[in-house]
């Protein structure tokens, strides 16, 4: 960094097609809005690997290449439109946001992403599951909280 520049400060608020992760963006962006505002906003979503295992069990054999790019051309036009999505919700509140999106586990997708990107602040949505469901599907926002090395902040959406 050359000296007497100030580097642009960051903020990834992660997002699914959840409404948790939904409401954490907008709660954000009412609450947060003077911080953001000065601060380049990332609206970041992780496109799942492809499970084709119900495609091999359903056809008996190997899924075709066709089958299989079709299946993954799907998914990622349903997170682009869910980045569409968000970016409007942002452009509601005055804010032009940049969208980033990467394939893998989402939770360890986050963390690399938020450290690649040198991320000042990780917002995140809970889906408030209870500690058996959190232990047997696990938890993104905690792994992120224990993992990540930018402070984050869980957003619960109120009952």
């Amino acid at each position: 960094m050359e000296v007497g520049k100030v580097e642009e400060k960051k903020v990834m608020v992660a997002i699914d097609e959840s409404e948790c992760s939904h409401h954490a963006l907008k709660w954000a962006l009412e609450n947060l809005g003077d911080t953001i505002s000065k601060s380049k906003l990332i609206i970041f979503s992780v496109e799942p690997i492809a499970d084709l295992r119900y495609v091999y069990a359903s056809s008996y054999g190997a899924a075709s290449p066709a089958l299989t790019r079709s299946i993954q051309e799907n998914q990622k036009k349903a997170t682009l439109a869910l980045l569409e999505k968000a970016k409007d919700i942002c452009a509601k509140h005055g804010i032009v946001a940049e969208t980033v999106t990467e394939t893998g586990n989402p939770k360890e997708v986050i963390c690399e992403a938020a450290e690649n990107l040198k991320i000042q602040l990780l917002v995140l949505g809970s889906h408030s599951r209870g500690a058996i469901k959190r232990a047997f599907l696990g938890s993104v926002s905690n792994y992120c909280v224990h993992n990540s090395k930018c402070p984050v902040l869980v957003v619960r959406k109120p009952a």
